[in-house]
């Protein structure tokens, strides 16, 4: 059946009935226009605003909520991480956001089992277990914030399934709540027990009594062998399990025992909700990882090759496509040290397709035999042009690479965007070279764009379709394909999803894959189970056609938005918000800077992948005569703090720091900015005019007691400590001394920041006197300010004006051979990275060669290492050990690679980065009252309690100056810019 909404009467009464619920429950429901568009999508291509969202505290909650939608016939709809491929967490019901169950419950180290709840993410899970030795085995490429319920619902595989299978191999026992809310425990049955589960009346006895009287008939267990997958086949997720039921030793002699979590993993929450699930666990991979990257310039050729790889037991082999290689090339023009750049040095001219093959065992040479064996069979074969071999972090980067794909899908500029349809496809790893081969002709044939990825080693590519989604010709496109292609599957006895689930995007094709008599059997068993349909309704079974609710409704134009940033590269505003596809990168909570407000809120609202959705949602269609006049897009960013990791760690580019400023000129334009925003964006300005009455200053703003009016009335926290005021500016100081070297044979202009003339001119003297005594002729540069306060608080027209006097005023000065650094790092970031798109069009060019000369100082002292005109025997050899904080802009435009580098240059400095996000200050977000409670949960994640660690005589280093401030407010301790560093360790 399908679920039918009543009719209108049921609208008018939903807002009482959903107030009823939240006064019945002790977590939250929220019904406003701006919480339903956040869960309005997922990582698929459809959209459907659900009526509302209901976050549960604990099991009770969950059962009540259950139990209402059972009494008002509510579609309930399942929700992990959000990152589904298939649309299953998209629907007009009620969204049900799990994210609250995410304890771990039980552990047994010596039977090598744990029981976790369904939000617990499988990458936080690992990192708890390491201590054990053992690890959950299945690693979806989203597994850093993929979490173990949803990974059950799509019976998720991942990377390794050579070795380790799918969730359901590991899945050994769960506990539910049924559809009339009733809780359920599923685990291995011997017969006895299987008969006995019978007998009771109850939900769950039925369940048991339903499925024996439907698989004790020869016939159907028969027409399941015929209509299901091969056996052989291990990634398998269409229709319902029921063929391994059918195996159990209730049906089959020798067969295992009955286990009805075989059913639930693959059912995409349209049976039950979990509540828990014990899992079983594995030891790790032997100890040293070595991967032959395989490049060939025929796709056909690689899979051929993949199956003489396969001899060599590798525990993964994974295929890099044509599509991928060519985004990654050209994000390396873009920004050589960003994520993907950094990934993909490593990729030998323009293949066609690359496999990647990881050998693992106890010692390298035993790896570097296999690999030389397989080499030498390849080469012998003549399959493939380069095969090297790759250990330690060049692994991790080619994996990281690997599990980018997705997010590159999304990266290039325009309408035509992938379309997740075939890419599910698995067959018997011997048929993948005919199947791809006759799967490309049809697309050929199509006219349609495509790339393979993914798991060749498994028999499943992820074949994406590149289309125009805004047409109908597009769309027809895509079910043209899929309907030849499900034909095609079929005949290969394949399965049309081998891991990311049939939702409502392959569930049409299920009657003709599967057969109709195990389709209707499938169908009974979703109404044994869920007799209303209230479950993730139209998922598996009963799915409406796959081209409909859509994310973009075919024929719909694209608002051309008159913006101050210059787009063009991305073909407008809309189309870089567009960029985002939902594969939730920006989820990740245990590494990276991307995103630090989701990281110390968990709250999806929270994310880049939120705030592009209220972007796109209300900037597309909006009744308002200005489309930027959306209080709730302004709500969306307001945690938004500008770090920019986005930019650099989002797969796709999306750049949420720079679309925050572009949308907030506009709604300044249109509504003001208040007192606060301004005093921030002309913060520099005031501080220069108060610059002769520094002592005064620093006496008050130092003062709690004196200080308190001033910050209440700004809105500052009364917690936070203010930055002090120099005596002397970093100017006056420079013009007093103007330090010069007999021996400069190089030149190095030094922009005078705005934050280093007012509050840390003693650091603008270290840098100069540091490059002064290695040989630089340091040639101070003071014009405008950078414009960084400016375009944090969104105040871009002040911020151009600073960007056309700068560019102007610098651009026919700086070279290669004598380029401009900062001290603050975030000021030389405008350079870098936003007066491109800032400046006037006639400047452009201008700017664009400025950017190319502008560097961060570690960055240049990187740069000078590598000419060898700065060694380390210019430096100390004393030893000490340094932990660096890298600024988020650091991160994010240039590299801490380049930071460590540089601090290193003392050849006994042991420098180690600490591995935090944002440090939560981001200019003036930490100093705000209502934002310095979360600025500090984020500094407590991981920088803070590093910082207060490292032993007294551990320098902690930091180039920016709002990270400097939240250490010594956070922990106390004096950081140092890797300026005041390298001067102290000075020998020259």
């Amino acid at each position: 059946m399908t679920l039918q909404i009543p009719d209108p009467e049921y609208f008018k009464a939903l807002p009482s009935l959903l107030d009823r619920l939240a006064h019945s429950i002790k977590g939250t429901v929220r019904s406003d226009e701006a919480s339903r568009t956040i869960f309005a999508s997922d990582a698929s291509a459809y959209q459907e605003m659900p009526l509302g969202v209901v976050t549960p505290e604990d099991k009770e909650d969950l059962i009540t909520i259950v139990r209402f939608c059972q009494e008002h016939k509510v579609p309930l709809i399942p929700r992990g991480a959000g990152t589904s491929l298939a649309g299953q967490v998209v629907g007009s019901g009620l969204v049900l956001d799990m994210r609250r169950f995410n304890r771990i419950l039980d552990f047994n180290k010596e039977e090598k089992w744990v029981t976790v709840e369904p939000s617990v993410i499988r990458n936080s899970l690992n990192d708890w277990l390491a201590p054990h030795g053992l690890l959950f085995g299945p690693e979806t490429s989203t597994a850093n914030r993929a979490v173990i319920g949803g990974m059950i619902g799509n019976n998720s595989c991942g990377m390794h399934s050579i070795v380790w299978g799918s969730t359901r191999d590991h899945l050994l026992s769960c506990r539910a709540i049924l559809a009339d809310g009733s809780e359920a425990s599923f685990q291995a049955l011997t017969p006895e027990d299987f008969h006995a589960k019978r007998t009771e009346q109850t939900l769950e006895g039925s369940l048991y009594e339903m499925l024996y009287q439907e698989l004790k008939s020869e016939q159907t267990r028969s027409d399941l062998e015929k209509g299901y997958p091969k056996a052989s086949i291990r990634r398998r997720n269409n229709g319902y399990a029921l063929d391994l039921l059918a195996r159990s030793n209730i049906f089959t002699d020798g067969g295992p025992n009955f286990n009805m979590c075989k059913l639930i993993a693959g059912s995409e929450g349209t049976l039950c909700v979990l509540t828990e699930a014990t899992l079983n666990l594995v030891e790790p991979l032997p100890p040293v990882i070595g991967v032959v990257a395989m490049h060939f310039e025929d796709s056909i050729e690689s899979l051929k090759a993949t199956l003489v790889a396969l001899k060599y037991k590798p525990t993964s082999c994974e295929l890099i496509g044509a599509f991928h290689v060519q985004q990654a090339m050209e994000n390396n023009k873009v920004n050589k040290f960003n994520t993907i750049a950094r990934c993909s040095q490593w990729i030998i001219g323009a293949p066609e397709s690359i496999i990647v093959v990881e050998l693992a065992d106890d010692t390298r040479e035993a790896v570097e035999q296999r690999a030389a064996a397989l080499t030498a069979e390849l080469a012998e074969k003549k399959m493939g042009y380069a095969w090297p071999l790759f250990f330690g972090e060049d692994v991790e980067k080619i994996w990281q690479l690997r599990r980018d794909l997705g997010g590159i899908n999304s990266s290039k500029a325009g309408d035509i965007k992938p379309f997740e349809a075939i890419e599910d496809c698995a067959v018997d790893v011997e048929d993948q070279p005919a199947y791809v081969t006759e799967l490309e002709r049809i697309l050929h044939r199509e006219g349609i764009q495509f790339t393979h990825s993914a798991h060749a080693g498994d028999g499943e590519l992820h074949t994406i379709l590149f289309v125009n989604h805004k047409t109908k010709e597009g769309i027809a496109s895509v079910r043209s394909a899929l309907e030849q292609v499900a034909k095609l599957v079929k005949r290969f006895r394949g399965s049309l999803s081998g891991e990311h689930g049939d939702g409502r995007l392959r569930a049409e094709f299920l009657p003709e894959l599967l057969g109709d008599a195990n389709y209707q059997l499938c169908k009974r068993v979703k109404s044994a189970f869920d007799a209303s349909h209230i479950f993730n309704p139209n998922k598996i079974v009963d799915a409406p056609p796959m081209d409909v609710s859509l994310r973009y409704i075919p024929g719909e134009e694209t608002p051309d938005l008159p913006t101050y940033f210059n787009w063009d590269k991305d073909q407008g505003l809309m189309r870089a918000v567009e960029r985002c596809s939902g594969i939730g990168e920006c989820k990740k909570v245990t590494s990276g800077l991307m995103c630090p407000s989701y990281m110390g809120t968990r709250e999806e609202k929270d994310s880049t992948r939120a705030r592009a959705n209220i972007l796109r949602g209300f900037l597309s269609r909006t009744d308002k005569a200005n489309r930027y006049d959306h209080k709730e897009i302004k709500d969306i960013l307001d945690l938004c703090l500008s770090c920019k990791g986005c930019k650099s760690e989002c797969p796709a580019g999306v750049d949420m720091a720079r679309m925050k400023a572009e949308f907030m000129q506009h709604y300044f334009d249109l509504h003001g900015s208040g007192l606060r925003p301004w005093l921030v964006a002309h913060f520099t300005t005031l501080m220069g005019l108060a610059l002769p009455f520094a002592p005064l200053y620093n006496l008050i703003m130092g003062n709690r007691v004196l200080s308190a009016p001033v910050k209440l009335a700004a809105g500052f926290a009364l917690d936070r400590s203010m930055p002090a005021l120099c005596r002397l500016s970093f100017e006056k100081q420079y013009n007093r001394e103007i330090p010069t070297s007999a021996k400069a044979m190089r030149k190095v202009h030094l922009f005078c920041d705005e934050f280093t003339n007012v509050n840390d001119a003693h650091i603008g003297m270290a840098t100069v006197h540091l490059l002064t005594r290695l040989g630089y002729e340091v040639v101070l540069l003071r014009n405008k300010e950078s414009g960084r306060s400016s375009l944090s608080q969104g105040f871009v027209k002040r911020a151009k004006l600073f960007a056309d006097s700068n560019v102007a005023a610098f651009g026919d000065i700086i070279s290669e051979d004598a380029p401009m650094i900062a001290v603050e790092p975030s000021t030389i970031a405008c350079f870098k990275d936003e007066y491109p798109d800032l400046v006037a069009p006639d400047l452009r060019d201008k700017a664009k060669a400025l950017s190319k000369n502008c560097l961060m100082f570690e960055e240049f002292i990187a740069r000078e290492m590598d000419t060898g005109h700065i060694r380390p025997e210019h430096f100390t050899k004393e030893t000490k050990e340094v932990r660096v904080h890298v600024h988020c802009h650091q991160k994010s435009i240039s590299s801490s690679d380049l930071v460590v580098k540089a601090l290193s240059l003392p050849e006994n400095y042991h420098v180690s980065e600490i591995p935090s996000s944002c440090c939560g200050m981001a200019g003036a977000f930490g100093y705000e009252k209502e934002h310095h409670a979360l600025s500090m949960t984020i500094a407590e994640q991981i920088l803070l309690p590093a910082v207060r660690k490292a032993d007294e005589s551990v320098i902690i280093a930091a180039s920016g100056t709002s990270c400097r401030h939240q250490i010594k407010d956070g922990a106390k301790r004096e950081a140092l810019h890797s300026a005041e560093i390298l001067l102290q360790a000075l020998k020259v």
